[in-house]
């Protein structure tokens, strides 16, 4: 009996414990719930997207760029305009999973659509169907739409937003879209910016013509995109790509010249706009194991989204996002674990290698060169390739070589391929909605959050 007691009295202290317990408790976990469903129903939908892509931006190079870009004057290592706002990372693999490593093609189908295919494919998926994008979705809610880039603007990345081709070397296929594809009784890209003219200005076409017959305002320097307030605005600075930042001369514009001329000109739409931004050429560089070349690339998308950032902040309505389609060239911060990283004599360099090169090719001169445009000393075994380099068969690739050498030795930077690389890539945000990106994802919730972000503002 007193232990039946005994028993039934233990049973009544759990049972209040547990009453106790739930009646403190669950305040707090309805607050911390209540509180998740609040933020979540209070970022409303934003009216301004703006998407930046640095093409072949691995995590890897955010931390030698934060050293590269600091401030030496201080004892601190200064954060980049990037760094706080990392939200998240997310996976590049295409549409095998076993393809750990993506092409831009690929990646930007994925950025675009929010579907995986093939390399080479842009904007269809895998039967070479077309594949809606967001700058479509965007076109049907009667958006503004723009693109940005430092590559020709018929590229990969850019193509992906704006048509759809079975092979991304189908050149005149993809700058024929920009004219020949309708939403609405409009062109799908109100302004259109960056390099390629070759491919408008063709021997069997002319579509820089038949886009100002559209209304589009044509613009081929700086100072002509600074004066045009065109709401439809046609910008190509370049045969091809643009050349790097380090590299441009005063006619030629800016990454941030280029994105603020843009949001300019989008941000009068009552109804918001859609923007894409891409850093091209970083890719570019880190094909080339040229360090020199990414540092420079990375500033002047830093410039670009700094410039995109202070419109986000003033205006309150605008999504602003940033990530990369895959990484490019395997960079290491170091090559023998003993001696440090060093950026010191990547700041020296007054011009990219790939600008070097060409100038010694077209001048036949190499001393007086290397003396104006780099603040460091050659050792005579470097002189001596570079002039040898000059009877090759293709002069100015072995010579930005051996010069992008030079800076890896003194700075002691280190590559693992000049392909491209798989691992997750940053994912950074800032203003409505961009708790959708906090976490690991896959590339292809870009564009699916931002059908979601659009659907909800229709």
């Amino acid at each position: 009996m007193f232990k039946k007691i005994g028993l039934t009295v233990i049973l009544l202290i759990i049972a209040l414990f547990t009453i106790i317990t739930w009646t403190f408790a669950s305040p707090l976990q309805e607050a911390v719930v209540t509180n998740t469903d609040v933020a979540s129903e209070n970022s409303q939908a934003p009216k301004n997207i703006i998407l930046f892509i640095g093409d072949g931006m691995s995590p890897s190079l955010m931390t030698p760029y934060r050293h590269y870009s600091d401030d030496t004057a201080t004892a601190e290592l200064e954060q980049t305009a990037f760094d706080p706002h990392l939200v998240g990372q997310q996976m590049t693999h295409s549409a095998d999973t076993k393809e750990t490593i993506t092409d831009s093609a690929a990646a930007a189908t994925a950025l675009a659509t929010g579907e995986k295919t093939y390399h080479s494919a842009v904007g269809v998926d895998g039967n070479g169907e077309q594949l809606h994008n967001v700058i479509e979705a965007a076109k049907t809610i009667d958006m503004s739409t723009g693109l940005v880039v430092t590559s020709e603007v018929i590229h990969a990345t850019p193509a992906n937003f704006f048509t759809h081709v079975r092979d991304r070397d189908r050149h005149s296929e993809i700058a024929d879209a920009s004219v020949d594809d309708i939403i609405k009784n409009e062109l799908k890209v109100d302004v259109l910016l960056g390099g390629g003219l070759k491919h408008f200005n063709r021997s069997d076409r002319n579509l820089v013509s038949e886009l100002q017959e559209r209304g589009y305002t044509y613009v081929s320097s700086k100072q002509e995109l600074l004066d045009s307030d065109s709401d439809l605005l046609l910008g190509l600075f370049a045969e091809e790509g643009l050349p790097m930042f380090l590299d441009r001369d005063e006619d030629i514009p800016s990454l941030k010249d280029m994105t603020k001329a843009a949001i300019s000109r989008l941000s009068k739409d009552e109804d918001g706009f859609f923007l894409m931004v891409e850093g091209s050429q970083i890719d570019w560089g880190g094909h080339s194991n040229d360090i020199s070349s990414m540092m420079s690339e990375m500033t002047d998308f830093e410039q670009a989204f700094e410039a995109a950032l202070d419109f986000a902040e003033a205006d309150g309505d605008t999504l602003v996002l940033v990530t990369a389609d895959h990484g490019t060239g395997g960079f290491s911060m170091g090559v023998d674990g003993e001696n440090h990283w060093n950026p010191e004599p990547i700041r020296q360099m007054k011009r990219t290698p790939q600008f070097l090169a060409q100038k010694i090719v077209n001048e036949g001169t190499v001393v007086d060169l290397l003396e104006e445009y780099v603040e460091w000393d050659f050792e005579v075994e470097e002189i001596s390739a570079i002039q040898t380099a000059l009877s090759n068969e293709n002069p100015s690739s072995s010579i930005r070589a051996i010069l992008s050498k030079a800076v890896d030795k003194r700075s002691y930077t280190g590559w693992t391929t000049d392909g491209h690389t798989g691992e997750d890539v940053n994912v950074y945000a800032f203003g409505p909605k961009s708790e959708l990106w906090h976490g690991l994802s896959d590339n292809t919730s870009v564009a699916k959050n931002i059908f979601e972000v659009l659907e909800e503002k229709e």
